[in-house]
């Protein structure tokens, strides 16, 4: 999820969809049985120690499973996936990942060791609570502030009440921070009575990495958690690296008073805590941490009980799966003799100094190992293509439980290895231009003689099971006529049986989101873009870059206009200039020939952003000073566009 702010308004949707109204989906073909069935000759399920290792520690639990916000709306609610308990995976889902959903079931309040414990399964993420010496140090407040409050409560309800003093974000992703005000105000942060750590470049990837193709990254991020589907055999059942998203509200941010140097070691709260670094891969800003007196080790993302994603398909840039690889070694020479027990900020932990060194040297070697075999295909002139089909994992890797493809899998990561290598083109001429997706299909269509003989020879297929390749040609079939129905309805059930094979719960969702939106078009989503406490965050030039990836170029065409811009109360200078179609800006800098001057707080702009006032309305409400020519503002203003946020993704954009 990066920064995925993206998340937040993934969790603000699901709180407002009515699942009810989801149309009837198909049950499994006799092709996907088959295939599913088979995953269990291929996989050590008699196996059990995750369960065992998943259970061990528990205190308590929510009685019901459920949290609710303030309004009374439904936060999250483990009740909805009662349906896990059956051991036995029904025929609609990869028994691969029926299994890891279960094990994402199991929640509550777990007991570490003496002095630490942990809320699992109440957020896509888990809490780490440290008793220190006068209060908590809290590790990762979750998604949502109802969720990171009600862990706390379950904390206090077994165990004795203390005053949270210090908390660690591990990471830039907004799952690990988003809850923070669950579990402190901002009040008691600014009197010193609490101390917020986080690595270095933490707050400029918090904010930043969603602003510029946020848009889009949310849309398809619907894809990847299945975010619209409701919970159920035929539905969604787990996203691999948790059980679901929170919907617990705004993201809310408390800017760290304290940043982590490189491999410190520090004392919080009278606690000595070892600090490994692992900056660009999981995440841009990452960090892990010993605790000696406990003899535990805190990976935060770096490890999980899966394969992570090299490259998430929400879209994101491509993580570097050697420097990953490396960070995870490090750790395991570092602290893997003085550790017994390893934690995960997410999924559950390893119990063991010996299954601790196993784990991190399977984890550190199922990234290398990707990422080598991918160079190694790349340089005799393998395509993507071929990568991620010829591509396996080593037996001593492929038949352990935390090196499956749950959540990344070995086909997209290894794709992405490419994709970080050599970029989009495969040096073939004839990809170095091809027709536009629609144009495309329209003549491919064309040469198969017609949509209807398409869809008669792809029924055909489906029958044969040949689910890949049918919902290939009716993605051309829809690209070419977006009305076709039954190229529309074929198309929808070929990707339902991929959704029921996939192991991967990403892979589930971007398939049977995808198979929903074809059978009833694509769901409008009413959120916002980024929660007032990140909004506060977004340094004011991430404002101008978002300005200029929204500029209509065409409307700017042989326009030239130069603005300063003021933000009075923080007292920041800048020089627009509009030229050539682009917009760029300068820092601490005005023009006296500008053609006209702007000149508001910071306040007023996170308004504007957060759409509680527009533009003109904070002009005659004198919240924005004007000066020179009103109309080259205005004029600027008029030249940038809101993207849609609905835009097809199974069909064409419009």
């Amino acid at each position: 999820m990066r920064s995925r702010t993206l998340i937040h308004c993934l969790s603000a949707l699901a709180a407002g969809i009515s699942l009810s109204s989801f149309a009837a989906s198909n049950p499994a073909t006799d092709t996907t049985s088959t295939h599913n069935k088979a995953v269990l000759q291929q996989l050590p399920f008699a196996d059990k120690q995750a369960f065992t290792d998943a259970e061990r520690g528990f205190v308590a639990q929510l009685p019901d499973g459920r949290v609710t916000n303030e309004d009374g709306s439904i936060a999250w609610d483990m009740s909805e996936y009662d349906f896990l308990k059956k051991e036995d995976a029904p025929d609609t889902v990869n028994p691969s990942l029926w299994r890891q959903a279960r094990l994402n079931a199991i929640h509550g309040l777990f007991k570490v060791t003496d002095g630490m414990y942990q809320v699992r399964g109440m957020d896509l993420a888990n809490m780490t609570i440290v008793e220190g010496d006068s209060g908590l140090i809290i590790i990762d407040p979750l998604l949502s502030p109802s969720t990171a409050q009600a862990g706390l409560e379950l904390y206090y309800q077994n165990r004795p009440e203390k005053p949270v003093v210090a908390v660690l974000y591990t990471h830039n992703h907004v799952d690990h921070w988003g809850g923070v005000k669950g579990v402190i105000n901002e009040a008691d942060v600014k009197a010193g009575k609490v101390k917020v750590y986080a690595p270095m470049g933490f707050m400029e990837h918090a904010v930043s990495e969603n602003v510029i193709a946020g848009n889009a990254m949310s849309r398809r991020a619907t894809y990847q958690f299945g975010a619209m589907l409701p919970p159920g055999e035929r539905g969604h059942v787990d996203t691999g690296l948790g059980k679901a998203l929170s919907k617990g509200g705004e993201t809310t941010l408390i800017a760290p008073t304290d940043t982590v140097p490189d491999d410190a070691t520090l004392t919080i709260d009278g606690l000595e805590v070892q600090f490994q670094m692992a900056h660009g891969t999981e995440a841009e800003s990452e960090m892990m941490m010993y605790f000696p007196k406990f003899k535990v080790l805190d990976t935060g993302e770096i490890t999980s009980q899966h394969m992570h994603n090299v490259y998430t398909i929400r879209g994101a840039a491509v993580r570097d799966a050697s420097a990953w690889s490396h960070y995870i070694d490090v750790a395991l020479e570092r602290f893997g003799d003085e550790t017994d027990v390893l934690i995960g900020q997410h999924h559950w932990p390893v119990w063991s100094q010996e299954e601790t060194k196993r784990f991190l040297a399977v984890q550190r070697d199922m990234y290398k190992y990707i990422h080598d075999q991918s160079v190694r295909m790349i340089n005799k002139g393998y395509l993507p293509g071929d990568i991620a089909e010829e591509l396996k994992l080593p037996e001593s890797l492929d038949q352990q439980w935390y090196a499956r493809g749950y959540y990344g899998t070995l086909s997209h990561n290894a794709k992405a290895i490419y994709q970080r290598y050599m970029g989009w083109y495969d040096a073939n001429p004839a990809n170095l231009n091809p027709l536009p997706p629609e144009q495309n299909a329209t003549k491919l269509v064309e040469y198969m003689g017609g949509a209807d003989a398409v869809i008669e020879q792809a029924n055909k297929d489906y029958d044969k099971g040949e689910y890949r390749w049918v919902a290939t040609v009716m993605n051309q079939v829809v690209f070419a006529d977006p009305r076709n129905k039954a190229a529309r309805e074929l198309g929808a059930n070929a990707l339902e049986q991929l959704g029921y094979q996939a192991e991967a719960g990403t892979w589930r969702g971007a398939y049977l989101m995808g198979a929903m939106e074809l059978r009833e078009g694509s769901q409008p989503r009413t959120v916002g873009s980024l929660s007032p406490d990140v909004m506060q965050a977004l340094e004011t030039g991430m404002f101008f870059d978002l300005m200029a990836v929204r500029l209509d170029a065409e409307k700017a065409a042989d326009k030239h206009l130069v603005i300063n811009w003021q933000i009075t109360d923080t007292q920041e200078n800048y020089r627009l200039n509009l030229e050539h179609s682009t917009l760029t800006y300068r820092a601490e800098t005005q023009d006296d020939a500008a053609h006209a001057g702007v000149a508001m707080t910071r306040e007023t702009l996170n308004q504007i952003l957060l759409r509680q006032t527009s533009f003109p309305d904070a002009v005659k409400a004198g919240q924005i000073k004007l000066t020179g020519d009103p109309k080259a503002f205005f004029g600027l203003l008029q030249m940038i566009e809101i993207p849609e946020a609905d835009f097809g993704i199974i069909e064409p954009r419009s």
